[in-house]
């Protein structure tokens, strides 16, 4: 069985020439960007469906943002 691990992932790359290590780095950079994107949207999603549903209520921002620091 191969088993990927980081490290192989990790000697492999290591082997492609400078500018394909460059290209892998910008795709993976992108990847996780888009990634976050979307899963931003359906939390952001989410809690418009909770808000709408009645299981958040409004609050000023002054509130939140003391609850925050609070919660430091």
């Amino acid at each position: 069985m191969n088993t990927l691990t980081l490290d192989r992932v990790l000697t492999d790359a290591e082997h492609l020439p400078s500018d394909e290590q460059e290209i892998l780095e910008d795709l993976l950079r992108k990847r996780r960007i888009e990634a976050w994107r979307a899963e931003t949207a359906t939390e952001a999603k989410n809690a418009a469906a909770a808000f709408r549903s009645g299981k958040l209520k409004a609050q000023s921002a002054e509130s939140v943002i003391a609850r925050l620091r609070a919660a430091k």
